[in-house]
């Protein structure tokens, strides 16, 4: 008897255009089962169509989920590590919340101070170990620059400890009328850019800055 009514919940669920694993999981059967008792009703276009929508929807759901865990673990990480009190985590955290660009899964540095950049990728190399291949290394020059630009670029570049590969295209801006005669000269090397692309790296971080500064930015995992 309960067969039965469960048969007859099942195909009435299917002519509503329920999927299969729906309905499973509605009525605690096995997907055999359903597809016994289903297979000889027909379902229109439309509730074909509504079918796979909702099945689209559910797997972006759990993906969304699955990496938001995943930066989240990043971030525990991060706090644990900063209960630590190492100085040179502490350091490279606090240079990264003061001049770093807040992305999701990449950590990016721009400065003029070769000092600073230096600092930041010895920071970055001892706790994430990238391989100099994620690195990428970008110049950002002006027009005083541009008959220098492969000195700045190998300047650069050995600052960072990185070969050529690890260049992208330069920029050179030109000055304005009103600023040329207060910017010339001021920056000898331009400014340097470093990225690397590691959601483990920046999400470590954001969760160590707020470890370090009591505090939490639930928008860092978003």
């Amino acid at each position: 008897m309960v067969k039965t009514e469960l048969k007859r919940q099942a195909q009435q669920l299917r002519r509503d255009g329920l999927s299969m694993k729906t309905i499973e999981k509605k009525l605690g059967i096995a997907r055999s089962t359903v597809s016994l008792w289903v297979r000889e009703i027909e379902l229109s276009d439309r509730q074909r169509a509504e079918i796979a929508l909702r099945g689209a929807s559910e797997r972006s759901r759990a993906r969304s989920a699955y990496y938001r865990a995943r930066r989240r673990r990043f971030q525990e990480e991060g706090r644990a590590l900063a209960r630590r009190g190492e100085p040179l985590h502490a350091a490279g955290c606090m240079l990264f919340w003061a001049e770093g660009s807040k992305h999701r899964n990449l950590v990016q540095l721009v400065n003029s101070d070769p000092a600073m950049i230096e600092l930041f990728l010895r920071f970055v190399r001892h706790y994430f170990e990238p391989p100099d291949a994620s690195l990428r290394l970008m110049c950002n020059l002006f027009a005083d620059h541009e008959e220098r630009q492969r000195e700045i670029e190998d300047f650069w570049l050995s600052t960072a400890g990185l070969s050529r590969s690890s260049l992208t295209k330069s920029v050179v801006n030109k000055y304005s009328r009103s600023s040329k005669r207060t910017r010339m000269g001021r920056l000898p090397y331009g400014t340097c850019r470093l990225t690397l692309h590691s959601t483990h790296a920046v999400q470590h971080i954001y969760g160590a800055i707020q470890e370090y500064g009591g505090f939490d930015r639930p928008e860092w995992l978003d």
